[in-house]
Formats: structure tokens, C-alpha cells, sequence
């Protein structure tokens, strides 16, 4: 069975439209690289709040980071470490959230500023950082982070950054709504798959699952990522529960 979507486009449409979506991704990749190198930071990532109803009921998907490889296992980290207090802050407050790495060296600082940001708990991950939040409603909730061995931020710095991230999520979220049609069709296999991954399987737990084997269960994957246009499993599974293709 294949999911068809109304409206498709020819190959040269599909073409301009991917290229398109390259040019708007790099543009802001370059503001997040120049906010990264404002603050002497290692890595950035753009979280963005995923469903409705209580935090429980929601996820934390990043659709853009600079993780590279790792991407995967750098978000499952900051998830499972620091997304329920995540959620929950998103509902209450728009300070900014600080946390320290497990060494005593890796210390998110901002010495003139400290009563207008909120610490969390340092935990187990091995790098500091900050997110900022970021309420628009209905067109979209969700934090650019910044990690780093370590940060030393003053006020200024904090208020211009999270200014810029708001402005970086709302042109974010604009070119997501104009781009909501996928130029290619998933099938059931692929959106099962997808399914169990934002489920939080992996893909030897899939194929066990779905009697098939690990291999064609990355091909699928692979596959549901390359036709949502998306350069990481985790954009895909992200970019598939906004289509509706998975809950």
C-alpha cells in the first residue's frame, strides 16, 4: 500500500522545491553557526515541541543540529535527560535554561544575570549549556540549545540570543507550513517503521517486531528520510508526526 498526496508535482517542481528547502535550511544553519561563535559554543540544536495535552502526552523532537553522526545519541541524551523539566518549563515560563556538565570544569556562568535564568539540576551529560524557549503558539513551541565544555555568558549576550531565536523559530516553523506536502510517497512499511522509531524502538527491536531483518529495516528508514527531506532519522520521525503520517 503507498500513501498518495494530493497535488503532486512534476520532477523539475520536486527538483526547485528540494532545492529551495536546501537554500532556507542553510540560511538558518548560518544564523545558528553565527549565534554559536557569539558565544564560543561547541553545538547547536533546535528542539521543537511535537502533540497537545499534558507534558506527558507531548515529545521533544530537534530538527536541526550540528551534531553530525552522533545526532541521534547526542538527542536521545538531551531528551531523556532534561526533557520532562523541559516540557513542563515550556508551559510556565520563558526564562532560560542552564545546566553544568558532570565535570566540575564544564559550568554554564552568567554572573549578572543569574536571578533571570533558571539551573537545572546538573545531571550526567558531558558538556554545559543553554536553551532558550520559545512560545508562538499555534504555529509552533519549542528551545535552540547551545552545549559547549563550557559558557560564560554575560546579560547582554542572553537577552540578544534569545531574541535571535525567536526570530531563527518563527522563519523555522513559516518555511515548515509552506513545505507540508512531501514531493514522495511513504509507504506502510516505511511509516511503520518510522511509527516504531518515534516510539522509541531500535531497529533490531523493529525487525523483531515486524518480522523482518535489521538491514531492511534501515532501508526503510533510510528511505522515509531521504522522501521527507530530512538528514537524520530523528528530522524524520520529527517531520512525519507533523505531516500526520505517525502519532
Amino acid at each position: 500500500m503507498v500513501i498518495y498526496i494530493p497535488g503532486g508535482r512534476s520532477g523539475d517542481e520536486s527538483r526547485n522545491g528540494r532545492q529551495t528547502r536546501a537554500s532556507r535550511t542553510a540560511l538558518l544553519v548560518a544564523r545558528l553557526q553565527v549565534m554559536q561563535k557569539d558565544i564560543e559554543a561547541r553545538n547547536f540544536a533546535v528542539f521543537r515541541m511535537n502533540g497537545n495535552g499534558l507534558p506527558a502526552s507531548r515529545k521533544l523532537t530537534c530538527v536541526l543540529d550540528n551534531w553530525g553522526t552522533s545526532a541521534e545519541e547526542m538527542t536521545q541524551d538531551v531528551v531523556s535527560t532534561y526533557g520532562d523539566e523541559m516540557k513542563q518549563h515550556l508551559d510556565t515560563s520563558l526564562l532560560p535554561l542552564l545546566w553544568n556538565g558532570a565535570d566540575n570544569r564544564q559550568t554554564a556562568e552568567t554572573i549578572d544575570f543569574d536571578r533571570f535564568v533558571l539551573r537545572m539540576k546538573p545531571r550526567t551529560l558531558s558538556y554545559a549549556g543553554i536553551a532558550f524557549p520559545v512560545r508562538l503558539g499555534a504555529q509552533g513551541n519549542g528551545y535552540v540549545a547551545f552545549m559547549a565544555p563550557s559558557l560564560d555568558l554575560t546579560s547582554e549576550i542572553i537577552l540578544d540570543l534569545h531574541g535571535r531565536s525567536c526570530h531563527l523559530m518563527t522563519d523555522l516553523f513559516a518555511a515548515d507550513e509552506r513545505r507540508l506536502q512531501p514531493a514522495e510517497a511513504l509507504s506502510e512499511r516505511e511509516i511503520g517503521c518510522l511509527q516504531m522509531a518515534g516510539d522509541g524502538y531500535i531497529s533490531e527491536e523493529i525487525a523483531e517486531k515486524m518480522g523482518l531483518s535489521v538491514h531492511t529495516v534501515n532501508a526503510y528508514l533510510g528511505a522515509a528520510t531521504a522522501k521527507l527531506d530530512s538528514v537524520n532519522r530523528i528530522q524524520a520521525i520529527a517531520k512525519a508526526i507533523r505531516l500526520g503520517y505517525i502519532s
